[in-house]
């Protein structure tokens, strides 16, 4: 393993858009186009090396990393070109040879046929994506993910049909576990993360402790662009070749067809775990709005996290911004400066109303214990994208009661789940944000809570899973008189591979 020294974390420098010949009055379309999506969290866009302009919609924060999703795909594709360049394996290595304690005892002629180039094109030969075969499975110790998905169906000749497969990904770092000895963050740090100055990064690991690979890689927005940029300068970094310049050019060029789509951002073509662009640009893409768009006709780097989910408004205004600018030569001998373009008070979209309902105090301080439960198909943390059935999903909500408290300029959101009596609270700004932690599917979470009486008798909370694209927005709608008090419940989720209903319910309130 290459040794290295520590390095400082990702800072790329500063420039205003002028020096390097961008007109501000693009980026402020951009940043303007951008904040009339709901829930974009933060935005950096690069030009000759330099940070032109960067924006965090608040409560999101420069220092927090972000859940990257199926950008992750493209540090794997980087990490199977490393060990390529090591003589650890070919592209054209079969799958079964490199995992032959997963392979099925007797293979298909398809299955045998499958090599390293099929996983990294997406064109396996499965029919759908091979993560599905992993959910009865996804949790339990020991289980092999390898196993069950070497054992789908490959109904294609491997290399003749693009089917986006995040299970193909995942065989990636599986072998690359095998080779290496070591997970693939462990092997990507001393040899990519360090020298990038990329210090916090952590990786989602299936229960044999392999990464997954296809998603679960979590950065700040910063060093994501810092990667960006390193593929713009094809590998090169700080006068080291850390990725060969050739690996580069092949795993960010067209290497299949991906066909027809009611979006055309997604029927340029794939590389090597990244989407061809428009204006011979490509991207890294994950789920929900994570980008980072690399054009090198322009010399820029565009990245985005958001919770969106019409991402081809969200791509496509990246895309426009960077058409907008001239060729890579424009301004790229003037100096920069130090500062770049920064567009002030963003924020993600709060609930609208009041600050108090005509119902406030005649139910704060009551607990309603909730009957009715109806939850839609719920969301689940990461997963495959862009239009494949979901990988698995958080559990359904089961809220057991819910009740609201007002202290001072906030109100206090509060549930118990159904077998606990343990209450969770989430501290919501009426009409701003107000950061604070919860303790969600059995993990104590950072969150950030706003809300707003919709109505004299509606109040709307909603609730970020900070470093994440989820929210949720908490409608209850109250109701009673001096005999009794009730709530109708209605729970949400921004974004989701299925429905965004989440929970559905009634409720009767006890005297506080």
């Amino acid at each position: 393993m290459p040794t290295t020294t520590p390095t400082a974390p990702a800072r790329l420098p500063r420039a205003t858009p002028e020096s390097h010949g961008v007109d501000q009055a693009v980026l402020e379309r951009l940043v303007a186009t951008l904040d009339g999506l709901r829930d974009v969290h933060s935005l950096m866009v690069l030009r000759h090396g330099s940070v032109v302009a960067e924006a965090w919609w608040h409560p999101y924060a420069p220092d927090e990393t972000h859940t990257m999703f199926s950008v992750s795909k493209s540090f794997t594709a980087t990490a199977v070109g490393l060990a390529a360049a090591e003589g650890l394996l070919r592209t054209d290595d079969r799958v079964i040879d490199l995992l032959p304690d997963d392979a099925p005892a007797e293979p298909s002629a398809h299955l045998s046929a499958m090599t390293v180039r099929d996983l990294l094109t997406m064109t396996s030969g499965h029919g759908t994506d091979t993560m599905n075969f992993t959910l009865t499975n996804l949790h339990v110790p020991g289980s092999s993910w390898a196993q069950a998905i070497l054992a789908a169906p490959v109904v294609h000749e491997p290399g003749t049909r693009f089917v986006y497969n995040t299970g193909a990904t995942y065989l990636l770092s599986a072998i690359l576990h095998r080779l290496t000895g070591e997970r693939l963050l462990d092997y990507l740090t001393p040899r990519l993360l360090a020298p990038l100055g990329i210090t916090g990064a952590t990786w989602e690991q299936c229960p044999r402790g392999i990464d997954v690979g296809g998603y679960g890689l979590r950065l700040t927005t910063e060093e994501l662009a810092v990667f960006g940029q390193l593929l713009l300068q094809r590998g090169t970094w700080g006068g080291e070749q850390l990725v060969p310049a050739a690996w580069v050019d092949e795993m960010t060029a067209t290497q299949v067809p991906t066909g027809p789509d009611e979006n055309a951002e997604w029927a340029q073509g794939y590389g090597y775990q990244f989407w061809r662009c428009r204006g011979d640009a490509y991207r890294a893409d994950g789920a929900f709005g994570q980008f980072c768009v690399v054009s090198p006709e322009r010399d820029m780097v565009v990245v985005l996290t958001a919770g969106a989910q019409a991402t081809h408004l969200e791509l496509g205004a990246a895309l426009d911004a960077m058409g907008a600018v001239g060729g890579a030569t424009s301004g790229a001998t003037a100096p920069a400066d130090g500062g770049s373009f920064p567009p002030r008070d963003l924020t993600v979209a709060l609930p609208h109303g009041t600050s108090h309902g005509s119902l406030e105090d005649f139910v704060r301080g009551s607990t309603f214990t909730l009957e009715g439960h109806d939850g839609g198909a719920p969301d689940m943390p990461d997963g495959p994208e862009p239009g494949a059935p979901a990988r698995h999903s958080r559990s359904i909500l089961r809220w057991h009661s819910v009740g609201i408290d007002r202290k001072g300029d906030e109100i206090e959101l509060g549930w118990t789940l159904e077998g606990s009596d343990e209450r969770q609270v989430v501290r919501c700004g009426v009409r701003h944000w107000v950061l604070s932690r919860a303790r969600i599917d059995g993990e104590d979470l950072p969150v950030a809570g706003a809300a707003a009486w919709t109505t004299p008798h509606e109040l709307t909370c909603r609730l970020l899973w900070r470093g994440t694209p989820f929210a949720l927005d908490a409608r209850l709608t109250f109701g009673g008189d001096g005999e009794g008090r009730w709530v109708e419940l209605a729970v949400d989720q921004n974004v989701s591979f299925g429905s965004t209903a989440l929970l559905r319910a009634t409720g009767l309130g006890a005297t506080p």
